[in-house]
């Protein structure tokens, strides 16, 4: 699946979201179950939906009972993405699973999930910059703003989606290794959060 493919998993998902605009909106996903496309699209549902979720906690009017609430949400929808992401290099362990690495193949900074994540970030702010770029009741020099800054975004997401798809290529030829580290979060875990466990001693 290329990266241009991914990109319309995305944008899919993103205008899916807005047609409620709900944090609690049900996700309607279009995808066979158990595709690679279902996967990616539950994935940016999670990020459209944390989005906003960070939005409304920076209301300055929000109570604290309400921040409480929507932080824990955050929370949670952070381990979320972090599984998701994981199921995602899963899919790729299994589908280069076979390839032998060439005795000069090199390592890359990230796996090819955390390059998708990041790709999927995109998506959610070009979505959104290309609101405010195309607000009309703004003066000009924050509509110019705007709009420069959605086009650094655009050519950010050029240049991620090619350096995915060159990844792939490589991963596919042997000349990089399909190696993947585990996120280990420490604070969502009970025998790792010295606050956690420090209640279960009580």
């Amino acid at each position: 699946m290329t990266a241009s493919e991914m990109n319309a998993v995305f944008d899919r998902c993103i205008t899916q979201y807005h047609i409620n605009d709900n944090v609690d909106a049900a996700e309607e996903n279009p995808f066979s179950k158990g595709s690679f496309e279902s996967l990616l699209f539950h994935k940016n549902w999670i990020d459209t939906v944390q989005w906003h979720l960070e939005d409304i906690i920076r209301d300055p009017q929000i109570t604290p009972e309400n921040a409480l609430v929507i932080k824990r949400r955050i929370d949670a929808s952070n381990q979320d993405r972090t599984d998701l992401v994981e199921k995602i290099d899963d899919h790729y362990l299994k589908n280069f699973e076979n390839v032998t690495p060439l005795a000069d193949a090199r390592v890359n900074t990230e796996s090819m999930a955390w390059a998708i994540d990041r790709l999927s970030i995109l998506a959610l702010k070009i979505y959104h910059m290309r609101i405010e770029a195309e607000r009309k009741n703004v003066d000009e020099a924050l509509a110019h703003k705007n709009q420069f800054k959605l086009n650094v975004l655009l050519t950010q997401r050029n240049d991620l989606s090619l350096a995915i798809d060159q990844l792939l290529e490589d991963l596919e030829q042997g000349k990089r290794i399909m190696k993947v580290y585990r996120q280990m979060k420490m604070y969502n875990d009970p025998e790792l959060n010295p606050v956690l466990y420090a209640q279960q001693n009580k």
